[in-house]
């Protein structure tokens, strides 16, 4: 209990001061029927989850916050290998003696130890069941004609929380699988061009999985905005837009 309540007071004090030169921390809360989930944003694809005595990083990178002002993970999750995204600096500044460490197998050259999971693995760790979703790009490519984040090397990952299922995308495209996934009730959708997707690519996905809280994230470089016009219909869909920052202009994917 006390490790949970530091971790929440270390959100609150983020959300209130400069976070590595890029302004203040935006957060929000989900209720949900073990305890509310604390969610903190802290830059680019990087997030942290505070539930139920437990403190869950996603996409840790060291350039993006003092890492040492903030509570130690129970569990990390790495959606893929590219650096704005891999952080292999950043993980002993949250790491403790328990941590457990989840990411694609392409990462764990650079993470020794932590647990593998391969696109539609299920396992559940700290408490926490995850289920591993293809993250990948159908459309955009990079030079060459490679596509930017290729089928079977990402992750995007499902938790539950309690009742509540959390869908974080990764670095991906409006997939086949993001569409047909079921009974979400909060998504993060990545709307960065042209690495993931356009506003109208992750309005096409959330119109087809429905969950009942959308935030985009990942979304440096693009007006959020857009996707609050193209879904100001569906009423069944809340999206909220927290202030996510961008990563340093020099920092390698």
């Amino acid at each position: 209990m006390k490790k949970f309540w530091a971790g929440f007071a270390a959100i609150l004090l983020w959300a209130a001061f400069p976070a590595a030169g890029y302004g203040q921390l935006d957060k929000d809360v989900i209720p949900t029927a073990q305890g509310d989930l604390n969610i903190a944003f802290i830059a680019h694809g990087t997030l942290m989850f505070a539930w139920n005595n437990r403190i869950v990083h996603v996409d840790p990178i060291s350039k993006m916050t003092d890492y040492r002002a903030l509570p130690k993970a129970d569990l990390v999750l790495i959606t893929h290998h590219h650096g704005d995204h891999l952080d292999p600096s950043a993980l002993p500044l949250i790491k403790q003696d328990n941590t457990i460490i989840v990411a694609p197998e392409l990462c764990s050259k650079k993470v020794e130890g932590c647990k593998v999971m391969r696109n539609g693995d299920t396992l559940t760790a700290a408490g926490i069941k995850i289920e591993a979703v293809p993250a990948y790009n159908i459309v955009h490519q990079a030079q060459g004609g490679a596509p930017f984040h290729v089928k079977g090397e990402g992750n995007g990952y499902v938790l539950t929380f309690g009742d509540k299922r959390v869908y974080v995308g990764g670095d991906t495209e409006n997939t086949p699988e993001m569409k047909a996934l079921k009974n979400i009730d909060v998504a993060f959708l990545p709307m960065n061009v042209p690495y993931t997707m356009t506003p109208e690519m992750a309005a096409d996905a959330a119109k087809a999985f429905r969950p009942a809280v959308l935030y985009p994230y990942h979304y440096d470089g693009t007006d959020p905005q857009r996707l609050v016009e193209l879904l100001k219909n569906e009423k069944d869909i809340s999206v909220r837009v927290k202030q996510i920052y961008p990563p340093p202009a020099k920092m390698k994917r």
